[in-house]
């Protein structure tokens, strides 16, 4: 660890800042006996801060620091008791952004249990599947995912919300010790291709993860923090981690509505926000409220930037979009601040301290400046493997993100798409991103997507869809054209449908298993 560096930012972030020496002495020892796992951070922060808001929610609920550990640790107690969940225990988490999420998933750590994360978008066949594939001994769900459950095996333990206050109410009068195995958190991936694989997350060991977020996106001690991004989202929960490594207050709604987001926003007077890019798209599309909130952070990640955003954005909310890109594996691999998307807005940045980035050839050379390639990151998170035991490509020390992309001259990373999302169109290399960025800026266009699918004569072609804004109407050839005026014959899609709206997942990426249907 770069301890100058490190002790340099948190005095920054506010994290050094003198407070009552008792309560110092048992922030520090939380985290010397609980480790840095979410249950040591909470605890550290409920050491420091018992009396601080820790999460408000939109049913009414808000939780202190002190009054979100007592609730985790006797939820913990139930779960030990009652359904005899051991270290290294799965349990699945199907539940939305709120309050029983948090405690659950503390729960689980507290007892070194695993929590599994499971996307609120999976079907009833899906999640039998991750049932049966992470062995989960309890589910902890929302009520409205009751039916969902209805086809899991009969020895799975259920819990749904009203039975999670039950736990809570019951719990019996033990003790919880730390655990002598540590609990490990597993993050589905997103399944936009296929079946979602469980990757199991690194607990951090230190400042250092922290020290790498809040450097380059201005974050501080006791900021209001929404985080609208879904807490099973790698996204969501590394916002959450980070919220209460700073002590801040979380807002939580369980769905996101964008109009009812700027109203949080403002009247919980947000300092900084975490979402998904098609979040901010959806903002953007309601009109802004009288009073703008103070955010002064807006953090997102899980997807490209569609073309235009970031600018249109920050003319509206003022400089404070930050992107990070990344992925359930790396975590993180690079961050775009508000003055490197005023020069480039598609860029995703530049590596944060203590990650490595490189684009490689295919035979794990470096590629020119300009060049695409393969994008290969190291850092202190990368993720510790598949459930199924299936693992990465590495080269020295690094892992590969599955995505092309390349690096300018001034040290900035593009990201040109998943590896597996490029076509070969009549012998020439066509990156659907680009195509997606150029449409986008059509100003009919609410939403776009660009695949490949299969052509007898040139093995691929490109297919475009198309979602309007409402009232708004445009020619197939239309778009052709414009496409052609900017880019190469290869580059224009054969195909152009207009459809009401993308299927997207959970987290508001794009289900492009979904698009292919229209072929066949």
């Amino acid at each position: 660890m770069d301890l100058p560096f490190t002790v340099a930012t948190l005095t920054r972030r506010g994290l050094l800042t003198p407070g009552r020496p008792i309560r110092v002495a048992a922030q520090l020892n939380a985290l010397r006996r609980w480790g840095w796992n979410l249950a040591g951070e909470l605890r550290q922060a409920a050491a420091r801060d018992p009396d601080r808001t820790a999460v408000v929610d939109e049913r009414g609920t808000e939780l202190t620091y002190g009054a979100l550990l007592d609730r985790a640790e006797r939820l913990a107690k139930s779960l030990r008791s009652v359904f005899g969940v051991a270290p290294g225990d799965p349990i699945g988490l199907l539940c939305r952004n709120h309050h029983g999420l948090v405690e659950a998933v503390v729960a689980s750590t507290l007892l070194g249990a695993d929590a599994v994360l499971v996307n609120t978008g999976l079907s009833p066949a899906q999640l039998a599947t991750v049932a049966e594939e992470q062995g989960l001994k309890v589910l902890v769900h929302d009520a409205e995912f009751a039916e969902r459950t209805l086809g899991l095996p009969a020895e799975l333990h259920r819990v749904d919300e009203a039975r999670l206050e039950e736990l809570v109410a019951a719990a019996p009068p033990s003790d919880l010790q730390p655990p002598p195995r540590e609990g490990r958190t597993v993050v589905l991936t997103s399944g936009t291709t296929g079946a979602p694989k469980g990757a199991r997350r690194p607990t951090p060991h230190g400042f250092g993860p922290l020290v790498s977020i809040i450097d380059r996106i201005p974050l501080h001690v006791r900021d209001t923090v929404m985080i609208a991004a879904p807490l099973f989202h790698t996204w969501g929960y590394a916002a959450l981690q980070v919220c209460f490594a700073l002590r801040a207050t979380i807002v939580l709604h369980r769905r996101f509505d964008p109009a009812a987001t700027l109203d949080a926003l403002a009247a919980h007077r947000c300092d900084a926000m975490f979402a998904v890019p098609v979040m901010v798209q959806r903002l953007m599309e309601v009109p802004p409220p009288e009073q703008k909130p103070p955010l002064k952070v807006v953090a997102l990640s899980g997807s490209a930037l569609p073309g235009g955003l970031a600018l249109r954005f920050m003319d509206a909310y003022g400089d404070v979009l930050y992107n990070l890109y990344g992925s359930t594996e790396v975590s993180w691999a690079s961050i775009a601040g508000p003055t490197e998307l005023r020069a480039a807005p598609t860029t995703a940045g530049r590596p944060p301290h203590g990650t490595q980035l490189r684009v490689l050839d295919d035979e794990g050379r470096p590629v020119p400046t300009g060049q695409v390639g393969r994008i290969f990151v190291g850092n202190e998170m990368l993720f510790e493997g598949y459930t199924s035991g299936a693992a990465r490509e590495s080269r020295d020390g690094l892992l590969d993100t599955g995505d092309l992309g390349r690096v300018n001259a001034d040290g900035l990373l593009f990201v040109d798409g998943r590896a597996d999302d490029m076509i070969v169109s009549g012998g020439e290399n066509v990156f659907p991103s680009e195509v997606e960025d150029l449409v986008a800026r059509l100003p009919q266009v609410r939403e776009v997507a660009v695949i490949g699918v299969p052509d007898e004569e040139y093995g691929q072609r490109l297919a475009a869809f198309l979602a309007l804004h409402p009232g708004e109407t445009l020619d197939p050839e239309a778009v052709r054209e414009y496409v052609r005026h900017y880019l190469a014959q290869f580059s224009v899609p054969r195909d152009v449908v207009f459809v009401k709206y993308l299927p997207r997942n959970a987290t508001g990426k794009v289900l492009t298993r979904e698009l292919h249907r229209y072929f066949g």
